[in-house]
């Protein structure tokens, strides 16, 4: 028995068995790694580093660590689903083939959809706040130019906005290579944190390395996306558990480096309340203007907007194309072969929340519908391994445990975030 959604193993292809047309299989092994790569080290990282050292102290590179571990079950439950059932809308598909839950599957793709929309918002939102500072015009022009110019690139071709997005990934790698190349005379006393290390096993100091982890493992979060352009990828069973786990190790080693640097400087200890700690140690570091970094973080802002503009839309058509939402989010660009209808939906419900709403309450719950996601999508491979429907041995598998502390783990975050809802931080 094949699996469901079997993706056919040949070529690019433009259309099914029906001669209906299809997405376009362009995307290779190094493309989809930096569109992992883009959308997990956002412009968060460029301000979470100062947060996880006032958190976790001494510890916080450890937190980082800690927190790849903890992302790392679950980015192997997608990386197997995603080999299993290639395609779009994949967690929605996940949990219906897992759970047997069609109804549930469909609220999980909307949601899924809804975080892209609301953090693609966020984004936006951020960006024209910034470029406002700079030009005195009205923010709706800035948005509705920024809105367009996305939403146009994604309609133009996946490898082209791909392709874009790589490049600014790019940048943003170099921008943290950059910080942690300026700070790097902080890397002398790499001996003495050790020594610290090993000699500090307190346990507040090891509940610090916890509490820092969790509010590192947010830095993680993005490689979910991924599999949203299953369907767009090249030999998919091969390359999207390897670019799911190369993104995972590639955020692992920057994020570990960065943290380390920044908090083996001489400012370290005075970045945990910083908005913008590598801007500060930039400064600091090169007694010169922080503008590179600045620069670098805003990029990192329009290139999370794009790549979340991408996977709503691929959700909203996968659902479509699964027949499980109104057909016409499904009609595809007749040459560009791009999910036209359902990117300008995307587009436009991004333009209207990021002018009409208050965003953050709203940014707050994205976290919580995405580990929510994250702990339905680890129990469903649970469920799919203990009915025991893999045929063979063509695609990336893990041992059961895995998807199990995964959905435990996503769980245990749900609650944490709930409680620090009501509760406070």
């Amino acid at each position: 028995m094949n699996d469901v959604g079997d993706a056919p193993r040949g070529g690019p292809g433009t259309e099914n068995a029906a001669g209906t047309p299809r997405l376009k299989r362009v995307l290779t092994l190094p493309l989809l790694t930096m569109y992992g790569v883009g959308t997990t080290v956002g412009a968060g990282i460029y301000v979470l580093t100062g947060k996880v050292i006032d958190t976790a102290g001494a510890f916080a590179p450890l937190s980082f660590l800690a927190a790849a571990c903890l992302a790392g079950l679950s980015a192997a439950s997608f990386a197997e689903l995603g080999a299993r059932m290639p395609r779009s809308a994949g967690e929605a598909l996940y949990v219906r083939e897992g759970l047997r839950m069609p109804r549930l599957s469909v609220v999980v793709g909307l949601l899924v959809a809804l975080a892209g929309v609301i953090s693609s918002a966020v984004l936006t939102k951020g960006f024209t706040g910034y470029v406002g500072l700079v030009l005195d015009w009205p923010t709706p022009i800035f948005t509705a130019l920024l809105l367009a110019g996305l939403v146009l690139l994604a309609i133009w071709g996946i490898r082209e906005a791909v392709m874009v997005a790589a490049v600014i990934t790019v940048l943003e790698v170099a921008g943290l290579v950059l910080v942690v190349w300026v700070a790097r005379d902080g890397l002398t006393e790499t001996g003495a944190w050790i020594e610290i290390i090993l000699r500090d096993t307190q346990r507040p100091s090891w509940g610090a390395l916890a509490s820092g982890a969790v509010l590192a493992f947010f830095a993680f979060i993005g490689f979910e996306d991924m599999v949203n352009v299953a369907e767009e990828v090249r030999d998919v069973r091969r390359t999207m558990p390897r670019a799911i786990m190369l993104t995972l190790l590639i955020t692992a080693f920057l994020y570990f480096a960065v943290s380390l640097v920044v908090l083996l400087s001489a400012y370290g200890a005075d970045l945990g309340q910083s908005d913008a700690p590598l801007a500060d140690i930039y400064a600091r570091a090169t007694g010169g203007s922080p503008l590179p970094i600045v620069f670098v973080g805003t990029l990192a802002i329009v290139n999370g907007a794009l790549i979340q503009i991408i996977m709503g839309s691929r959700v909203l058509y996968g659902l479509a194309a699964q027949g499980q939402i109104f057909s016409v989010f499904a009609t595809l660009h007749r040459s560009r072969q791009t999910p036209v209808v359902a990117t300008l939906v995307v587009g436009g419900l991004v333009g209207l929340l990021a002018l009409f709403f208050p965003l953050e309450g709203l940014a707050r719950a994205t976290s919580v519908i995405i580990l929510s996601v994250f702990t339905l999508v680890n129990f469903s491979l649970v469920a799919l391994k203990w009915r025991g429907t893999v045929s063979d041995d063509s695609h990336f598998r893990v041992p059961v445990w895995v998807p199990v502390a995964g959905g435990c783990a996503s769980a245990g975050l749900v609650v944490y975030q709930l409680g620090a809802f009501v509760f406070g931080p």
